[in-house]
């Protein structure tokens, strides 16, 4: 990442962004100084900013204006003088990208016929094969956001189709939204390497169902790239996984400097909340954290209709759940938890589902890679026999819970002896005799042999009957990912690699991404 400086703070600090920040959101109410604040970070990033609106995708460039060196205008004006057949009379900036483009692809096809690629190759000489032109990028990841449409070459032009090519229109009568894709697309391909891409309101003609893959899929593109955006939509900025925020709270202009807030990724404060209350989509709150935390990694693209908001532990998670529930007459919003099930009884997750609480069906979140028809989704994804997988991987997690059946039951055991202790020890009592004649009691009422007997023996015959769905249910071990052998059986080198592949496919939202999606969200209902 390129180190990005922010300007003084109001208090006299300047806070440092933390390393490893690919997305930094600036966000603030309207008048707060927000363009301004842009405005500083651009001049602080030199050569390297590089600055884009979806307004310049559609609207002719103001006549006379000094293009800004390495920005779009400049490129397009650098080309008419390098490239003789270039056509200068490009009025948007979507209009001199889609020139540039042609110009590239021109040049590519020339160089490869010097190589010889379009002629008779020589025998016995063998060729690297030809790098994908911006072009064919381009085209590769319109086609992959917009399932079933297609870009095609006509004359010098870029037209656009949803079958097999009858039905072919220009770039000109696209919709607002989808010219906004195009031009964000073709603008970060001709980003210099490592630019810090500035971005002011990337919500604008976007809709807001398909702003994560968009935006996904873009910063993909450029992984060398930092993205910093300008919005007042708190949905987009929870919607960014490697995101540093920066919350400015006012201008001070006569002393040029800003009140502002550089918040951590995953922070979240009642002040922050209250913050929420224009977004659109309920939210859910989750557990972990948004950097480092699978939770946040797959909540995020598996309940994309959400605002997911990682808050670390579950207890977090409950209690915000129900103070933001309380205060829906404020921000009109609905809003949900997921906590890991974690040895609750079906009691317990029964009372949190009633409170909008959702509980999977596994115990943790890590067993959700586990689930049947998660593993059975990625086997057709890499080409391998679904069955075949699968059993390898049931048999591997029913040998390993076999031989920890007695230490699974007593962990269980102490989980529910401390829920009821902390119930029924919750009483009024005059004088400490009282109390230590009620604790002694407890051991009587609790029964913790009784408990364990009877886990023991229900474990005992989730694994003599195979039932697998019932051992992840309540299996907590969270190495199992990486013993059972899944990642390996699935073609990959360890258990990240395939956390990593389980997310990639959902990126995609092809049929894949969508069954996969599918087969997840029902271990919640």
């Amino acid at each position: 990442m390129t180190q990005i400086r922010l300007p003084e703070n109001i208090n006299g600090t300047t806070p440092r962004i933390p390393e490893g920040t690919r997305q930094l959101t600036i966000i603030g109410a309207s008048g707060a100084g927000k363009s301004r604040f842009m405005q500083r970070m651009r001049q602080s990033c030199g050569k390297l900013a590089y600055s884009l609106s979806a307004l310049d995708a559609l609207l002719p460039s103001p006549p006379g204006k000094e293009a800004a060196p390495g920005s779009i205008d400049d490129l397009y004006s650098q080309a008419i003088k390098r490239i003789p057949y270039m056509r200068n009379d490009a009025m948007s900036q979507l209009d001199k990208l889609a020139y540039m483009l042609f110009a590239d692809e021109f040049e590519s096809l020339l160089r490869l016929k010097e190589e010889g690629y379009l002629s008779n190759r020589k025998e016995g000489v063998r060729r690297s094969r030809p790098q994908p032109t911006r072009l064919d990028r381009l085209k590769g990841l319109w086609e992959r956001i917009f399932p079933g449409n297609k870009i095609l070459r006509r004359d010098n032009t870029l037209m656009f189709t949803t079958g097999s090519g009858a039905d072919a229109i220009g770039a000109e009568t696209l919709s607002q939204s989808e010219s906004a894709v195009l031009y964000y697309i073709a603008a970060v391909l001709y980003a210099m390497p490592g630019a810090v891409v500035l971005i002011d309101s990337p919500t604008l003609f976007l809709h807001p169902a398909s702003l994560n893959t968009i935006w996904n899929s873009i910063e993909q593109l450029r992984p060398d790239c930092t993205f910093v955006y300008n919005t007042v939509d708190a949905d987009f900025v929870n919607s960014r996984t490697q995101n540093a925020t920066v919350w400015v709270k006012s201008y001070d202009v006569a002393g040029n400097v800003w009140d502002y807030e550089l918040l951590r990724p995953g922070e979240t404060r009642e002040d922050m909340l209250i913050s929420l209350a224009g977004t659109r989509n309920p939210v859910l709150f989750i557990e972990g954290d948004a950097q480092h935390s699978i939770d946040a990694r797959l909540y995020t693209l598996v309940f994309s209709d959400y605002t997911v908001r990682p808050l670390g532990s579950c207890d977090r998670v409950i209690e915000t759940t129900r103070t933001f529930s309380s205060l829906k007459s404020m921000h009109h919003l609905d809003s949900h938890g997921i906590v890991d099930r974690d040895r609750r009884t079906d009691a317990e997750v029964e009372y949190l589902r009633k409170r909008g609480i959702m509980v999977p069906e596994v115990a943790e979140v890590e067993n959700i890679f586990l689930a049947e028809d998660v593993i059975k989704t990625m086997a057709a994804v890499r080409g391998k026999n679904a069955s075949r997988v699968f059993e390898n991987v049931k048999g591997n997690i029913m040998k390993e819970f076999r031989r920890q059946l007695d230490s699974q039951a007593l962990q269980h055991v102490r989980h529910r002896m401390k829920r009821l202790v902390e119930c029924r020890i919750d009483g009024r009592f005059n004088c400490i005799t009282a109390l230590e004649a009620h604790i002694k009691g407890l051991i009587n009422i609790l029964n913790p042999r009784k408990e364990y007997n009877q886990l023991r023996q229900e474990f005992q015959q989730l694994a003599s009957t195979g039932d697998y769905l019932g051992v992840i249910r309540v299996f907590n071990h969270k190495p199992a990912l990486s013993s059972c052998g899944v990642a390996q059986a699935l073609g990959y080198k360890t258990k990240e690699d395939y956390v990593a592949g389980v997310l990639a496919t959902l990126k995609r939202r092809d049929m894949e991404g969508r069954r996969l999606a599918d087969a997840i969200r029902a271990l919640f209902r």
